[in-house]
């Protein structure tokens, strides 16, 4: 397990015995954590080509862009998602852990599998969050203080008409030079969806003081509600 994560599962325990915010970071300085650069969100304009709005029924898509808990924390606040779970994409179902995944060769991605109701919002909307404020799409293997393949940028399309969005608005984006380098954000088939263990689901609502939320995820709510307030959502959903 690299030394990043051996830091996030330190601090976790640190939050689950109700450690305060000193303390805790006590904690993280103990384990020589380099918390790295703070992301700023970026104002992108909406795809140009986006799903159609028609379907009567809920439609799931998996995002991976980093640590899950920012990006599960981010999607948690999105009006017409209904779910946000924490897991791994990319690679074998007997690899699908924690401990396997941290050491970045198991082919698997943090992600977030995310189901949402396309009569409240689209998946080109969910695509322009997640470009803009759930990570930074230009980090090749990186974000945060994060390191590895894990911790990519990647989007797993389960449909034609996902792949013909997202691959469309990649595109679009580059075009636009609003980021200051090309996107990385690859399109993977090996979409299978594994659940992440119980301690890594809502762990941004349940930890808001952990150090690692505070400087990488937390900011990315309030952006969220700035960027997209109407989008935004002030309590989470929340997997139960």
């Amino acid at each position: 397990m690299r030394n990043v994560d051996k830091a996030r599962l330190s601090l976790r325990k640190c939050g689950i015995w109700g450690v305060a915010l000193a303390a805790a970071v006590f904690c993280l300085q103990s384990v020589a954590w380099p918390l790295g650069d703070v992301e700023t969100a970026v104002a992108i304009p909406a795809p140009v080509k986006d799903e159609a709005s028609t379907a009567s029924h809920l439609e799931t898509a998996i995002f991976a862009g980093g640590c899950f808990w920012g990006v599960q924390g981010v999607f948690q606040h999105v009006k017409g998602v209904t779910n946000a779970v924490s897991g791994y994409a990319g690679g074998a179902a007997q690899t699908a852990n924690y401990d396997s995944v941290s050491g970045g060769n198991t082919g698997h991605a943090e992600s977030v599998q995310v189901t949402f109701d396309p009569q409240q919002i689209s998946y080109g909307q969910l695509l322009q969050i997640y470009f803009s404020v759930a990570h930074n799409p230009t980090e090749l293997n990186r974000q945060g203080p994060d390191s590895g393949t894990q911790y990519r940028s990647a989007i797993f399309p389960l449909t034609a008409s996902q792949q013909q969005v997202a691959q469309a608005y990649i595109a679009q984006l580059n075009a636009s030079k609003r980021f200051t380098k090309p996107l990385v954000t690859t399109l993977e088939e090996q979409g299978h969806f594994y659940p992440a263990e119980t301690y890594h689901q809502n762990y941004l609502t349940l930890n808001p003081d952990q150090p690692y939320i505070v400087v990488n995820d937390l900011p990315k709510i309030k952006q969220l509600q700035q960027l997209f307030p109407t989008q935004y959502r002030a309590e989470p959903v929340l997997v139960k």
